[in-house]
């Protein structure tokens, strides 16, 4: 059957005031590590930069936005603004911060290293790895839960779900029964036929891996994904604390002053949906991997590329989106690049890199953006990233 799309009717994260979906980001402090030094300082585009302040500038815009471009092992730093009001600190490129749904890129990179190693199948089903889930979503597919057509609802949408959040934002949910709150509704449509974004698809794909291994998800991470890319300072945490330094988010609702949301969350309520805390620079080198073909084999990776036109992520990338299994491809009007995006209170990003995973762009404000949270900003946030992939891909 053809897949159509249907476009997600909530927003993966919430303003403060809603805090519906705001659970979709979050940290405890990782290990401490070594801090990496700075990139060397590189050339940088005069008008890029101009971009950046006027992003920064505008009236309901982030208090600070940073963006990395990296090209053949050398990188580029573009910053404009705070990372810190109390401070003046700029952005920068070893500060922590929550990455929300780009998180969702992790759980396919450890589902699909799963496969090539044979202890999951695109094919295996609900039913086989997750029999205590209800009966009505056991045919769906590991395939279809990484593409978002497996029709699951949507947990972050439940109402019991959104008045834990909104009653204690930093509630501690037991983050292996998320799915718990919808295990009583039917699938949305028949897995296969639409493509519709969803915070539940991560979670089984997460609990899937660990069936098939009979370990944590957050072990599964660092062993195939944190220390083949060298990743260092980036964990998966429960709480709401963020390690020092960090960038700090903020809700921007003007005429009001600009509040620090940074740990306004508990990470818990979003696990492998949206809850890993990283590093721009950090970020950069996982997506050189996995957006590129040195994480997952050819064949698994010919599965993963077969894109569905016009399924987006959350918010939309840069340029024209379609979605594969745990990646999107961004058609912009200088090319293609593969990565993912995600928000969450206080931060929105992008990261992308060409499909040979020898550049990326890291692109990151400290407000969230979306298509339900402030649309006239994502617009031209939209515009900006394709200025910057852009230079990224040699084009104008």
């Amino acid at each position: 059957m053809p897949i159509r799309t249907r476009r997600h009717r909530l927003r993966t994260g919430l303003t403060v005031a809603a805090l519906a979906a705001a659970a979709l980001g979050g940290l405890l402090p990782p290990a401490q590590a070594a801090r990496t030094p700075e990139p060397p300082p590189q050339p940088r585009d005069g008008r890029l930069q101009q971009q950046l302040d006027r992003l920064v500038a505008q009236d309901d815009g982030p208090p600070g936005a940073i963006a990395l471009l990296t090209r053949d092992g050398r990188t580029q730093a573009y910053t404009a603004g705070t990372g810190d009001l109390a401070t003046g600190r700029p952005p920068r490129a070893d500060d922590h911060l929550r990455i929300a749904s780009v998180s969702k890129a992790y759980s396919g990179a450890v589902a699909l290293r799963l496969v090539d190693r044979g202890l999951l199948s695109l094919d295996d089903t609900i039913g086989e790895r997750l029999p205590r889930l209800p009966a009505a979503w056991h045919a769906v597919t590991l395939l279809q839960l990484l593409r978002h057509t497996s029709g699951l609802p949507d947990y972050s949408a439940d109402p019991e779900f959104r008045e834990i959040v909104v009653a204690d934002p930093r509630h501690r949910f037991d983050s292996r029964r998320l799915l718990d709150f919808v295990a009583d509704e039917p699938l949305r449509f028949a897995p296969g036929s639409l493509y519709e974004y969803s915070n539940s698809d991560n979670i089984a794909v997460a609990l899937m891996a660990e069936a098939a291994t009979g370990r944590r998800y957050e072990e599964l991470l660092a062993d195939l994904v944190y220390r083949p890319v060298a990743l260092r300072r980036t964990s998966l945490p429960q709480g709401y604390r963020l390690p020092e330094p960090y960038i700090h988010g903020y809700d921007v609702s003007p005429p009001a002053e600009p509040e620090d949301v940074s740990e306004l969350v508990s990470a818990s309520g979003s696990w492998a949906s949206g809850g890993i805390v990283t590093t721009p620079e950090e970020l950069g080198a996982f997506i050189r991997a996995y957006g590129g073909p040195s994480l997952i084999s050819p064949g698994t990776r010919e599965e993963q590329l077969a894109f569905i036109p016009g399924g987006s992520s959350e918010p939309a990338g840069p340029g024209t989106n379609a979605a594969g299994a745990a990646i999107f491809r961004y058609t912009t009007r200088c090319g293609e690049l593969y990565g993912h995006t995600g928000n969450t209170p206080g931060y929105t990003l992008l990261a992308a890199s060409t499909p040979d995973g020898t550049r990326s762009l890291v692109f990151a404000v400290n407000t969230q953006v979306g298509k339900d949270v402030k649309a006239r900003l994502l617009a031209r946030l939209r515009t900006v990233q394709e200025d910057f992939a852009c230079a990224l891909l040699g084009g104008r």
